[in-house]
């Protein structure tokens, strides 16, 4: 199915104001409001995996095992049972969490910093047993919290606080493709990378999300979905100016897709000559990249 944009105009006032038609709050949160900086993306994130939940009817049987990140905060926020973890601890304490609740959808929530940084080994070790939990990263490229300093995904040529020229390969060394890493191993059933740049890359992450949670529940193996969320407060940027930053700067070495499904495996260089693919078959009929729809390995459209 090919799915035709709807355009609205946006050189004249609307004939009517606009109006909240029905309450689209998922239920899982228990507010809209937040305490994270202007522009932040973790809000979408955490928005995303609360309506998968929902939509596949487990909001009454999930529970979260949280990192040490600014999300940490939204469990104050949030109708699931939390429980928090030390520094990238989390991998490790959720699988516990599971095999005492096996029939529970348990997912972790956690940072770059928390994950990449101080508990990678958690998190391999987790994927490598096969442990049947959710790992969700939302990866800014920064430690958020604590200001704004670099970690290990931070790409290239990136302001960080403690990488003002920008992050130097040979001084710094290079940004860990944690979904590379995780992928092929036996363990992992589901990998993917997502986005919350535009409302495409919300779409795309919230059905992302639900295929972990699939795997999770049919009992199939790790499953694991990095989004990207934007931080302007640690870029060193106008808000206004994040969604494009993430786009062309951490988008372009984080590059979203599905890393592997059904047990075929992509590598983030395989997604980029894919998107580079679209975006040449988009110009050849005369408009711009179509990164809105979403092509299947079948080369149909959803």
């Amino acid at each position: 199915m090919t799915v035709t944009p709807v355009y609205l105009r946006t050189d004249v006032a609307p004939s009517e104001p606009s109006r909240r038609i029905v309450d689209d709050r998922p239920r899982l949160l228990l507010t809209d409001e937040h305490d994270m900086c202007p522009g932040c993306g973790e809000p979408l994130a955490v928005r995303c995996f609360c309506e998968a939940i929902e939509d596949l009817g487990q909001g009454n049987n999930v529970i979260v095992v949280a990192g040490i990140g600014c999300y940490t905060t939204f469990s104050m926020s949030l109708a699931i049972d939390t429980v928090q973890a030390l520094h990238g601890r989390a991998p490790s304490l959720a699988t516990g969490v599971k095999r005492m609740k096996p029939d529970t959808v348990v997912f972790t929530l956690q940072g770059d910093g928390d994950m990449v940084n101080e508990g990678l080994q958690e998190v391999i070790h987790t994927a490598a047993r096969g442990e049947h939990i959710t790992c969700i990263l939302v990866n800014n490229g920064v430690f958020g919290e604590t200001g704004g300093h670099m970690t290990a995904t931070t790409v290239l040529g990136q302001r960080t606080k403690n990488s003002l020229e920008g992050r130097d390969p040979d001084y710094h060394g290079y940004p860990i493709l944690i979904g590379d890493m995780l992928a092929p191993l036996q363990g992992t059933v589901y990998c993917a990378r997502a986005s919350v740049h535009n409302p495409a890359g919300v779409a795309r992450a919230k059905r992302y999300l639900k295929k972990a949670f699939e795997t999770q529940i049919a009992r199939q193996g790790f499953s694991f979905v990095e989004i990207l969320t934007m931080c302007p407060t640690g870029w060193f940027i106008p808000t206004n100016e994040g969604p494009a930053y993430m786009d062309e700067v951490m988008g372009e070495v984080h590059v979203t897709g599905e890393l592997k499904v059904d047990g075929v495996l992509r590598t983030t260089e395989d997604l980029k000559a894919e998107w580079a693919r679209k975006a040449a078959e988009a110009a050849a009929r005369g408009g711009g990249p179509s990164f809105d729809v979403e092509h299947t390995p079948e080369g149909g459209e959803v």
